[in-house]
């Protein structure tokens, strides 16, 4: 578990605002900056990256890879000829190079590990604790305790007791996220191609449980699987289902996050 929250770490407070274009590449920027003004306090902090994947989705779990690095360059890929595919944002990433840089980071990395949430706790509590609970499995799971945490976005879905510092597109300009982002994508995919076989026509396998065209078609004349997630506003739009929208206590989380 982290340390007192009380007795801060310098460094978490966000970087200056980004006013140019950001490298495709990712590097270790902020990772340098928490360590810089951690170099008088003993020993450099640990480190940990966290991304999540599925939070826009209307099926299937939200989930969360938090990952920790030594902070020597990550693995690159060999593309054709003489090109070479380095780390970034699993979105910027072919499905081939993702599958790959998912066979190859575990080995490279200090430590890495998934924590989820289903739609039916999604459901209960909302996006906000659903998230926070999904990242949290994922840090207490690691053989390695941080001592910070890089989230990507400007939302700390985290909160005490773990120090957080909140970078937009970290998952472009830290080391430690991408491959966070990377295998978070990767492992809810699998998990979602998985579903295809027991239900092809909502065609899972393609979408990840986002509102494809195929997807809301299934939903239009077969109604909700039970990896669905019932709480959410597209069950406004279909009349035949919409008895089973369920409607959570306002007071059991912080409601959902805007899917925009």
């Amino acid at each position: 578990m982290p340390t007192d929250p009380t007795d801060a770490l310098p460094g978490l407070d966000p970087g200056p605002a980004i006013t140019e274009e950001i490298s495709r590449v990712a590097g270790y920027e902020i990772e340098g900056e928490l360590q810089a003004v951690s170099s008088g306090s003993g020993r450099p902090p640990t480190i940990a990256g966290v991304d999540e994947v599925g939070r826009g989705a209307w099926a299937g779990p939200v989930v969360v890879c938090a990952a920790v690095t030594d902070l020597t360059p990550p693995p690159v890929l060999q593309g054709r000829g003489k090109r070479t595919i380095s780390l970034t944002d699993s979105k910027l990433l072919t499905e081939t190079h993702r599958e790959s840089f998912a066979g190859v980071l575990p080995g490279w990395l200090v430590g890495h590990a998934i924590g989820a949430s289903g739609p039916e706790e999604i459901d209960e509590v909302g996006m906000t604790e659903a998230l926070r609970r999904a990242a949290v499995r994922a840090l207490e799971s690691l053989p390695v305790q941080p001592d910070v945490v890089i989230l990507d976005g400007k939302h700390d879905f985290l909160s005490r007791p773990w120090r957080v510092r909140c970078e937009i597109k970290a998952d472009q300009r830290s080391v430690t996220v991408a491959a966070a982002s990377v295998l978070a994508k990767v492992h809810r995919d699998r998990l979602m191609a998985e579903l295809d076989g027991e239900f092809p026509e909502y065609g899972f396998a393609d979408s990840a449980g986002y509102p494809s065209p195929v997807h809301q078609k299934a939903l239009q004349e077969s109604g909700p699987t039970p990896h669905h997630r019932l709480s959410w506003s597209y069950l406004d739009d279909l009349p035949r289902w919409r008895h089973l929208k369920k409607h959570r206590d306002p007071l059991a989380g912080e409601g959902q996050l805007s899917l925009m």
